[in-house]
């Protein structure tokens, strides 16, 4: 029995507005690497669904650089500590040094792979230098008055150093050890967002949000000249060289990237992201980086949304635009036939997954404006059901990837015809719910998908767009699941209460389950609807059975989370299930052999969210550090 990761389907960048996202790339120009929540992702830039999660930090992380070498990553969060650790493996850490008293802004390693330099806004001072191995001091960062924006270290000898900062000037160091030469001010009147040696040495650019690009000497600091003046119509955050010395790539908050002949001092290709003569707000470019090692002239920028977008020179358009959830994934389902996982997360944000190719897709029409509470996928019409804390249940068409909204005909159909059903049915697609929904499930009505949303005043029946019923529960409800006609609701008095989906059953007919001991957390009936399992507040799970025409408890041995459990999924032969929790662990329980299990430790960081189970050997498992993974299950009965 055993478990194993076999994909780790990445978070896209945290990226905050206004200020700049690092990215990095090896020198081989092979893999990305950039800061995600309180994680940091190595990705593979031909094949971004291989990648490596590393969990180490205990803070919101901020940056990540590859060493020169390649072999090791050294990454920076809010509480001012940095890390280094193994490229390879994502799990050894070489050492973790404290180096100012707050967030660390951008990190730079010498071109032996030996010294770091940190740099963000501290108390006492805004950056150190040391030695990647020890921690030991090889150097002052002195000369600015307010927070460090960027960093940059020449790779060759005479080693320098630069750094940019929010006082709008540009400090040059020489070392080792590194010591303050001398600081350039005039020549920005804004600050410095981002600043760079070119990789053989001969200059440094610098860039801001004065939207100026500088250069200067790479060995003496001097200043050359200003380069592509009013050319960019916002803030540059990102700069990075091409291998070659030659060009170098901006990318800025007026949606473009630009390609720049350093020599020439223009602009050689601009792409844009959006829609022409549009201002769109999540395409601002907010970092940028030129992998070197590469002859194909392929630049990656990250724009506000965290989509890490492909261009290659020569290109007009991106050639690939990588997706993924910023947030918490919150809630996920699948729809197995067509090998294809939707999921949601709580900034309202919905993508779906290719399961085959790992590739995420953004989900067309107006999405949950806030927290997504569930998903519930219905197989027959191969819809998708969410349900958001901007109280409305929405729908998405898989087969077309988006939202399903009314149409302008409809509309103006609507608007002649005033009966209730025109008009109900002109908006289906998001129906406002009649409080903040805990969970939604599809039952089966007459043949035909009926949708339940579970509030706190009750559940509420929709098909077609519009209400059809409503139950009233003795409690409020918690979650809910339905299988075929039956539904379950779970809910805080300790208690599972099963009826009919057509039926408004009193409160005397329902059939209630009452073994629990905790507060019900989460349902889920295996695919046949012959069982039912529950999840507690405390960690345990009940499975109940209804083989001989009632429900009676098949075991209460599932009892392995130490914390209140989030998800459950049954295998498609409903023997065996998958759950996570808040104890950030996922489990694989049978029913042959209940008192053993698979278990899968610090699965997500900070908790699991969703789990499903689309096919015998292979589970899937969200949570809340905004990554999908998938597991291999092998041996369980």
């Amino acid at each position: 029995m055993s478990i194993k990761p076999d994909l780790i389907l990445a978070a896209a960048p945290t990226t905050s507005r206004g200020s700049p996202t690092p990215l990095s790339s090896d020198s081989k120009g092979e893999r990305i690497a950039y800061a995600s929540n309180k994680s940091i992702f190595v990705r593979s830039i031909e094949n971004p669904e291989i990648s490596k999660q590393y969990t180490q930090h205990t803070a919101q992380t901020t940056v990540a650089r590859f060493s020169p070498s390649g072999f090791y990553v050294a990454s920076g969060d809010v509480s001012g500590s940095v890390s280094v650790w193994d490229a390879q493996g994502a799990e050894n850490t070489k050492g973790e040094y404290h180096i100012i008293a707050g967030r660390i802004n951008d990190i730079a390693w010498d071109g032996d792979s030996q010294r770091i330099i940190a740099v963000g806004d501290g108390k006492e001072r805004f950056g150190h230098c040391i030695t990647a191995d020890s921690g030991n001091s090889v150097g002052e960062i002195s000369g600015h008055s307010s927070q460090i924006n960027c960093v940059s270290i020449r790779q060759q000898r005479p080693l320098r150093a630069a750094t940019g900062s929010d006082d709008m000037s540009l400090g040059f160091f020489h070392g080792a050890p590194f010591k303050f030469n001398t600081s350039i001010r005039g020549k920005h009147d804004k600050f410095i967002y981002g600043t760079q040696f070119s990789p053989d040495g001969s200059s440094i650019v610098s860039v801001g949000s004065d939207r100026r690009i500088w250069l200067y000497d790479g060995k003496t600091g001097e200043a050359q000249k200003q380069i592509g003046e009013g050319e960019h119509k916002g803030s540059i955050f990102g700069v990075s060289w091409a291998p070659d010395s030659k060009k170098l790539v901006t990318c800025s908050g007026d949606q473009t990237v630009k390609i720049w002949d350093a020599e020439a001092g223009r602009c050689t290709q601009s792409w844009k992201m959006g829609d022409e003569g549009s201002v769109s707000i999540p395409d601002q470019q907010v970092g940028v980086t030129w992998p070197g090692g590469r002859s194909d002239g392929l630049v990656i920028s990250v724009d506000l949304e965290g989509n890490l977008n492909y261009f290659q020179e020569g290109s007009e358009k991106p050639v690939r635009i990588v997706r993924g959830h910023q947030k918490a994934i919150t809630a996920a389902d699948c729809l197995p036939d067509n090998g294809t996982l939707f999921t949601g997360s709580s900034d309202g944000r919905a993508r779906s997954w290719d399961l085959s190719s790992g590739a995420a897709r953004l989900i067309d029409g107006e999405m949950h404006s806030n927290y997504v509470s569930a998903i519930a996928a219905s197989h027959d019409d191969e819809r998708i059901y969410s349900v958001g804390w901007d109280d409305t249940l929405r729908t998405v068409d898989a087969s077309k990837d988006s939202f399903v909204d009314a149409s302008q005909d409809s509309l103006a159909d609507a608007a002649q015809d005033t009966s209730v059903d025109a008009v109900q049915d002109s908006f289906l697609g998001s129906i406002k719910t009649d409080g903040q929904p805990k969970g939604v499930a599809v039952a089966t009505v007459g043949g035909k998908p009926h949708t339940l949303v579970a509030t706190a005043n009750g559940i509420t029946l929709y098909a077609d767009g519009s209400e059809v019923g409503n139950q009233k529960t003795p409690a409020p409800p918690t979650c809910i699941a339905a299988a075929g006609e039956t539904v379950a609701v779970g809910s805080d008095d300790k208690r599972v209460r099963l009826f009919k989906a057509a039926s408004t059953a009193s409160f005397d007919s329902m059939i209630e389950l009452q073994e629990p001991t905790h507060p019900i957390s989460t349902l889920a009936f295996s695919p046949d609807g012959s069982r039912l399992a529950a999840g507690l507040s405390n960690g345990k799970i009940f499975v109940y059975s209804n083989s001989s025409g009632s429900w009676a408890l098949e075991t209460n041995r599932w009892s392995a989370h130490t914390a209140r459990v989030t998800c459950i999924a049954w295998s498609p032969d409903g023997k065996k299930a998958v759950s996570g929790a808040l104890d950030t662990n996922v489990f694989v329980f049978s029913l042959a052999d209940p008192g053993k299990r698979v278990k899968a430790s610090n699965a997500h960081k900070e908790g699991v969210d969703a789990v499903a189970w689309p096919e015998d050997s292979k589970v899937i498992s969200c949570g809340a550090d905004g990554c999908v993974k998938v597991w291999k299950v092998e041996g369980v009965p």
